[in-house]
């Protein structure tokens, strides 16, 4: 048997069902345009939500000041030579911004919810985690030696359930959630969720990924507009969509940060990310994000007026090659979507996941929402 036989056959199968993804060929991207087969498009599949990746006048002004200062990569992970001042300098501000006593920078959102949920949760420990939250938490949760429960999204009271039935059962405990989904772009009942970790005492993990940058005039998330940062035990964030950098953050007490460098292993074992990264990410949260307010405001307006309570915008179509097709429609009305399809999202509720950014006129979706109207009407009526 061909040892490749298996695998094209299953690669067949992807296709059959309109489940095949491939890497696109873009000719370039600005701000909020992407050039795609010939055409400039409105980029609606991005995390670029404040406009500065892709910003060339912006990294040109940030190179100017910086020159030569600071290098392309940095040859080492943390723990031996690849900890450079600069990397001190942006965990000391996130830590100030928090008024928490220290932070961690991990090389992306993925290796911050891995390492953070492999390590603490020890043999005899429990995470009770979001049905919906990203798959980084949930392949940490699986590498640990501890114990999870999934429940139903939002499910406050099933929560509570699982808590009353499970949490005397382990020595600690935490809640782990997104504040801002990233597929659904709904918002979770932290103040509940605080008021249940209070009840139960479990730690609180929040990954503020999608709401880092975005919400809260400082723009350190949902938990800063809701005012319980200080409930909060470790809040994750990443650099890699609002702040249009790269690389992640946990923010806690010295305790659990000084556990994490001992024993999160996809910090110990990486490569240090490159020390312009680190200066340009410690640049826009200084001097860029403060700039932003009114847009993010009017941002978030406009989401509400299509449905959402965030900057992302769920359009569930259902099946796949359908929602394949509402892209294609889109693409020549001038707007780059991708179709979000299993195992991303359930079976049966391939979406279209809409990412406004704040350089996006609410005139420009005009035409979008037409579209999505008369493809839904047309797939309501067969």
């Amino acid at each position: 048997m061909d040892m490749y036989e298996d695998y094209e056959n299953i690669l067949t199968e992807l296709k059959t069902h309109s489940h095949f993804r491939d890497l696109k060929d873009f000719s370039d991207k600005d701000e909020k345009y992407i050039y795609y087969r010939g055409k400039k498009l409105l980029n609606l599949s991005s995390n670029n939500y404040l406009n500065f990746a892709d910003n060339k006048s912006l990294t040109q002004e940030f190179l100017e000041q910086i020159g030569c200062k600071y290098s392309f990569g940095s040859a080492s992970a943390r723990l031996l030579t690849g900890t450079l001042p600069v990397y001190k300098e942006l965990e000391t501000l996130l830590a100030d911004l928090y008024g928490k006593e220290a932070c961690l920078l991990y090389n992306s959102g993925y290796h911050a919810n891995i390492g953070i949920s492999s390590a603490l949760n020890k043999k005899g420990d429990i995470i009770f985690s979001d049905k919906l939250n990203h798959a980084s938490i949930i392949d940490g949760m699986q590498l640990s030696q501890g114990k999870f429960f999934r429940f139903p999204h939002n499910d406050m009271d099933a929560l509570e359930k699982l808590l009353i039935r499970e949490r005397e059962n382990y020595k600690n405990a935490f809640i782990v959630t997104e504040s801002v989904f990233s597929m659904d772009g709904d918002i979770s009942d932290l103040r509940k969720i605080v008021e249940l970790k209070k009840k139960y005492d479990c730690g609180l993990i929040i990954d503020e990924a999608h709401a880092f940058g975005v919400f809260g005039e400082k723009g350190l998330g949902v938990a800063e507009v809701l005012g319980l940062i200080d409930d909060v035990d470790l809040i994750v964030g990443t650099f890699g969509k609002a702040v249009g950098s790269m690389g992640a953050f946990v923010t806690g007490s010295r305790t659990l940060i000084d556990y994490l460098i001992n024993k999160s292993r996809s910090f110990i074992f990486s490569t240090a990310l490159p020390p312009v990264n680190i200066a340009f990410t410690k640049w826009i949260i200084e001097t860029q994000i403060s700039k932003t307010l009114q847009k993010r405001r009017r941002m978030l307006e406009i989401a509400k007026s299509m449905g959402s309570s965030s900057h992302i915008i769920p359009v569930i179509v259902g099946e796949n090659k359908d929602t394949v097709d509402l892209c294609e429609v889109l693409f020549h009305n001038g707007y780059f979507t991708l179709p979000i399809r299993p195992p991303t999202v359930p079976a049966g509720t391939s979406r279209l996941r809409l990412s406004l950014t704040c350089e996006i006129e609410e005139s420009e979706l005009a035409v979008l929402k037409e579209k999505i109207h008369e493809n839904l009407l047309v797939k309501q009526a067969k």
